[in-house]
């Protein structure tokens, strides 16, 4: 495992292990998940995984539960993230959940705690007030943000008065909006850009095509897996998977290295089983050429997908199966 070269209190491996769909039903994984969720944390730990990312959202609390279970006399060697839902995230709101995160976590302190989205009418002021008195307690590490644009970032570091150490947002091949002012900042700043659906929900993994869509909400309400745009992915995959062979690797380990070859980058994708975090983790050594970062580049700004307002009727007749 590899680790981001910044100062922080414990190491913070590129290969992180996102839990979302710990104790979430919409992703279908079925009721065995909870058991095989235990068994994927204590792989990870083994594999060398320090950063384990949650949110009081995740399961309604469940997600919380089941990790801080799973790690169980562990949770104080790694750091443990989690994320407060912005519903009224006023100080002293804020200063309650983390007490409530922490409860279920089974920890005396929070690693890294993030604000999950920014709200569009409390101001990071008030917010990072009490995060500040979090830190000041010792009940949170770290601050975060999550799905935060550079300027609100930057605005909410001021208004904390230290470093928000990371920003949580949507990265992958073909989500790649962090490359223009987020990932050089962090670079820049000392900061860390935390990756989530770095796979796209999976779409860079090439298990999927238009005759075989996935199962499960969450990924039939991403109009990434509308047949069209699978059928407009065909020559990304078919790259992804000429460089995967040179690596002896699959192409969601090298759609994980294309993120992290960032060195302030780190990737937090789910695992549906041991043997996908395995795979996960072992992504963390594959260094890419130039000329296959190049290629990938390339193959990514011409995927065209179908996406916004455009998709809309789309996954509406998909789904009524017309």
């Amino acid at each position: 495992m590899r680790y981001v070269p910044l100062d922080t209190p414990k190491p913070i491996s590129k290969i992180g292990l996102g839990t979302w769909q710990f104790g979430s039903r919409e992703w279908g994984y079925g009721p065995e998940y909870e058991r095989r969720a235990a068994e994927i944390v204590r792989r990870a730990l083994d594999l060398g995984v320090t950063l384990f990312d949650t949110a009081e959202l995740y399961g309604f609390g469940r997600s919380e539960r089941i990790l801080g279970a799973a790690l169980g006399d562990d949770r104080a060697k790694v750091v443990v993230a989690s994320k407060i839902f912005p519903l009224l995230p006023v100080a002293p709101v804020v200063q309650q959940r983390a007490v409530a995160s922490a409860a279920r976590l089974g920890v005396d302190g929070i690693d890294l705690y993030q604000v999950h989205q920014a709200n569009p009418v409390v101001a990071d002021t008030t917010t990072m007030r009490g995060m500040r008195s979090l830190q000041d307690v010792g009940l949170v590490g770290e601050v975060g943000v999550s799905n935060y644009g550079l300027r609100r970032w930057r605005f909410a570091e001021a208004a904390l008065g230290r470093r928000v150490l990371s920003n949580q947002v949507r990265y992958s091949m073909i989500d790649r909006g962090p490359e223009e002012d987020l990932i050089p900042y962090a670079e820049q700043a000392g900061r860390i850009v935390i990756a989530y659906s770095p796979l796209a929900q999976g779409f860079l993994s090439g298990r999927y095509d238009a005759t075989n869509p996935p199962a499960g909400a969450v990924r039939r309400a991403n109009p990434y897996f509308l047949p069209e745009n699978l059928e407009r992915g065909t020559q990304l995959i078919a790259t992804l998977r000429e460089v995967a062979d040179a690596h002896d690797a699959t192409p969601s380990q090298i759609a994980l290295a294309y993120v992290l070859r960032h060195p302030n980058v780190v990737a937090i994708p789910g695992a549906s089983g041991v043997e996908q975090m395995e795979r996960n983790a072992a992504a963390a050594e594959i260094d890419l050429a130039d000329d296959e970062y190049a290629a990938l580049v390339a193959a990514a700004h011409a995927f065209r997908p179908v996406t916004g307002l455009a998709a809309v009727p789309r996954m509406v007749r998909a789904r009524l199966g017309k």
